[in-house]
């Protein structure tokens, strides 16, 4: 019987030989042990204290130079942290790792597993410690509070993501984008918007804002181009004969079919006979694109012709497969659907459909969509529109707004308690009934223990005090009493609105402990080593090197 080491030795020297001719990669640098770990924690450390200068009301700007346009100025911690990029690249893995949970100790002779149970332990009873204090977010004002702090207290900020939520609802969809006054602004869009107008200015009727608007009108839904005059006859035969106005939403219309419903808009507008009618393209590409147009046709009632799952020609049409709106109002940029005629059971399917869309989806850019989609079905979207005096001040409080919205969902979601690192300091008595099982797990309980108060430290050393005093008095208060800092007192926290979300508070600690203990673990890093550029040859320094061409001279 073969034994495995006699056949490793024997391949050996085969793979040697074979291995040039087989893979082509990067050299690659292989560190070991403490040293490994000790790079990565610097790179942990150099995000960290760019990070901990943006903490509490009195936290400093950090200016973040781009590749392209004027340096950013910003208070958004997780701005920063996704700005830092090392140059060592030990210490930037180390810092990509920390980078990883802001979007979402290893002593001579312990043992560092058993210290990351220690550390789990420890942050599962901080949890639901958490979970005993926090107290849910009822009402405008206390959405309001959760908003202002994290916005840095700007209080328009808290007032105006406030009145978003109670538009459009607790999980209604609330985008930023950048304004066109020095103003903040409100927008609520109310049924079905998209971006898409009128295929040609023909179409207005309404010289008042040069829209195209329509009430009570049949909506005829489309994937395929539109090009013929036989495809939609019996179509515009319906509507004429049911007195609609007629709203084409499909992928293109061109040729004769084009020209015929401009010819039956100018006989109604001038002549008022024919039919009112309007051609919009639809919205999307590809697959977004069938989606958005089942979703009109759930929320009006219609089909979707063209769509392979239907089998349905234009040309087969019927009443009921239109879909009817109360109103219609189509710029040359959008197009808003009002009242759709869709069931109310219809919709809800369908919006429950793309809710479990969203619970197994991981792009970032998909989810916006299917909140878009969700939101047009259900509440309707709340846009914020940011104004300022520069783009550099306009992208900065848009950074504070992205963060207190996301805040304040979080917030609504698993409610909210004391802020400026008080909760955390409350959860440390907590830690002294978790029982461990050797010392290397108390080491662990202990990194938590220390770890719970630097955020309270941290807000206070950014206001210019002595931050273990301010820890041990908050300590000796009890209860919801913590530190303000902006006016340099010690208050009821939430009485105050100094308020934090749990989640956040939850998320940040248990990704943090998860970093912390991976990077605790690890034995080895494995870097690619950066390839030398060849230095140019000597021949072009000074230009010296060109009476080399002199070869060139003989030749003529």
């Amino acid at each position: 019987m073969f034994r495995l080491p006699t056949i490793m030795k024997q391949v050996r020297p085969v793979c040697r030989a074979l291995a040039p001719h087989l893979t082509r990669s990067y050299a690659k640098d292989v560190k070991f042990g403490a040293e490994a770990r000790a790079l990565m924690l610097q790179g942990v450390d150099l995000l960290a204290d760019a990070v901990a200068v943006t903490m509490g009301p009195k936290g400093r700007n950090v200016i973040i130079e781009q590749s392209w346009g004027s340096p950013k100025v910003t208070k958004d911690g997780v701005t920063v942290a996704k700005s830092i990029d090392l140059k060592d690249r030990y210490q930037n893995i180390g810092a990509k790792l920390v980078q990883d949970v802001a979007n979402n100790t290893n002593e001579e002779g312990a043992n560092p597993v058993e210290i990351r149970r220690g550390v789990m332990m420890a942050v599962e009873t901080v949890i639901k410690e958490l979970k005993n204090l926090s107290r849910p977010v009822t009402t405008p004002e206390e959405i309001a509070q959760v908003a202002t702090i994290s916005a840095n207290g700007d209080v328009e900020i808290g007032t105006i993501i406030s009145n978003a939520m109670k538009k459009v609802g607790r999980k209604g969809v609330i985008t930023v984008k950048d304004g066109k006054t020095l103003h903040d602004e409100l927008e609520i869009i109310e049924g079905m918007k998209f971006d898409r107008g009128y295929i040609s200015p023909y179409f207005i009727n309404s010289a008042k804002g040069q829209k195209c608007e329509f009430q009570d009108a049949y909506i005829l839904l489309s994937e395929k181009k539109i090009s013929t005059v036989q495809s939609i006859v019996p179509a515009l035969e319906l509507a004429n004969q049911n007195r609609k106005p007629l709203v084409i939403v499909a992928e293109d219309v061109d040729g004769e079919a084009l020209s015929t419903l401009f010819l039956s808009h100018i006989l109604t507008c001038r002549l008022k006979v024919g039919l009112q009618v309007v051609a919009v393209k639809a919205p999307g590409f590809g697959d977004n694109r069938k989606n958005q147009l089942r979703d009109m046709a759930v929320a009006t009632g219609g089909t979707v012709f063209g769509d392979d799952a239907v089998g349905l020609a234009l040309e087969d049409i019927q009443a009921h497969d239109f879909g009817k709106v109360g109103e219609v109002q189509i710029t040359k940029d959008d197009c808003l659907l009002l009242k759709g005629g869709g069931s109310i059971a219809d919709v809800d399917r369908r919006a429950a459909e793309i809710i479990e869309q969203l619970e197994n989806c991981t792009s970032d850019y998909e989810k916006e969509k299917l909140n878009e989609r969700l939101a047009k079905l259900s509440d309707g979207v709340a846009v914020l529109k940011i104004g300022g005096t520069s783009d550099v001040e306009v992208n900065e409080k848009k950074d504070r707004v992205t963060d207190a919205l996301n805040a304040t969902r979080a917030a609504v979601e698993e409610g909210i308690v004391p802020g400026g690192g008080c909760a955390l300091l409350r959860c440390i008595p907590c830690l002294d009934s978790i029982p461990t099982a050797n010392a290397d797990q108390k080491i662990g309980v202990e990194i938590i223990r220390r770890a719970l108060r630097i955020p309270a430290m941290t807000i206070a050393k950014n206001a210019g005090v002595e931050g273990a005093l301010v820890v041990e008095k908050i300590l000796q208060l009890g209860g919801e009493i913590g530190y303000d800092a902006m006016l340099g007192e010690y208050v009821n926290m939430v009485e105050k609105g100094i308020i934090d979300p749990t989640k956040v508070v939850r998320t940040a600690l248990l990704d943090a402990a998860g970093v912390a203990s991976l990077l605790s673990t690890a034995e080895c890093v494995v870097t690619e080593i950066p390839k030398e550029e060849k230095e140019m040859s000597g021949g072009m320094g000074g230009m010296g090197g060109m009476g080399g061409m002199g070869g060139m001279g003989g030749g003529f």
